[in-house]
């Protein structure tokens, strides 16, 4: 049991889809400076999960509380308030804008609220947290560049960077590395675990790359049939039978995918 306070905790956690139970009474909780990944086949509760800690679905039962605060049923804008900020498998940039930009609106929202077409936005102070946040992901070459025209793995950095301007205790990632190459992922996440370190978030991904899970999470969830069939170090967790079974699946695991996650140690006679 870690002695870290609690930063997300769900009790009795319940959605369904029809006949689809996509969360089964999850009890889960969480504590602050966690990098926990989110593991899952497709369909196996994931994204339901963060979905409903996030805001934008609501539970059929069960409660969340994020810093000690009930926050079920909250839609996201006042989730986000609340300093739990999520980015999305799909970047979501202004895309005729430069990144630069971005990051500026992304900062007067965070600020003030939601911009009408009158609000004042630029402010060297604002100009100054926009500069800040381009070193720490290090997007500065690309400062003036259309968020459209973006390489994938840059667009990942800026939809986190926007993610982090209201300053969140809590970041959920939504697949950061889908869509981008086997030799940019590793360099893509060092960055993004670095600064949001550095900006004392605590870090939980959703992922399906179990070389990533197994490189940079310190807790693993695993997922199955809308509950939790694992959760505990990705050494553990990563070479449970039924995990490989319904998550990874034989042949990836065979395949070395868990080279990342040494097995756990055998206890002794």
């Amino acid at each position: 049991m870690s002695d870290r306070e609690p930063i997300l905790e769900t009790r009795g956690l319940r959605k369904q889809f029809g006949a689809v139970v996509a969360a089964a009474e999850l009890d889960v909780t969480f504590h602050r400076g966690e990098t926990v990944g989110i593991i899952g086949a497709n369909g196996a509760g994931k994204t339901t999960f963060v979905n409903l800690v996030t805001g934008y679905q609501k539970p059929d039962g069960g409660t969340i509380r994020f810093l000690g605060r009930d926050i079920t049923g909250q839609g996201p804008r006042h989730v986000t308030k609340a300093g739990l900020c999520r980015s999305f498998q799909i970047p979501q940039v202004f895309g005729s804008m430069s990144v630069a930009d971005n990051l500026l609106m992304a900062v007067g929202i965070a600020e003030i609220g939601w911009l009408t077409a009158g609000s004042p936005l630029e402010q060297p102070r604002r100009r100054a947290l926009v500069e800040e946040l381009l070193a720490t992901y290090r997007m500065e070459p690309y400062a003036g560049h259309r968020a459209d025209l973006l390489p994938q793995g840059v667009r990942k950095l800026l939809d986190i960077a926007m993610a982090t301007a209201r300053k969140p205790a809590l970041l959920m990632l939504d697949e950061p590395t889908s869509g981008i190459s086997a030799v940019e992922k590793y360099g893509l996440m060092d960055i993004i675990m670095a600064a949001l370190r550095a900006q004392q978030v605590t870090i939980h991904f959703i992922e399906h790359d179990m070389e990533i899970v197994g490189r940079y999470a310190e807790r693993v969830l695993a997922f199955a049939a809308g509950d939790v069939i694992a959760d505990g170090p990705p050494a553990r967790v990563l070479h449970d039978p039924r995990v490989q079974e319904l998550v990874i699946g034989r042949h990836e695991a065979a395949r070395g995918v868990l080279n990342h996650a040494a097995p756990p140690a055998e206890s002794g006679s």
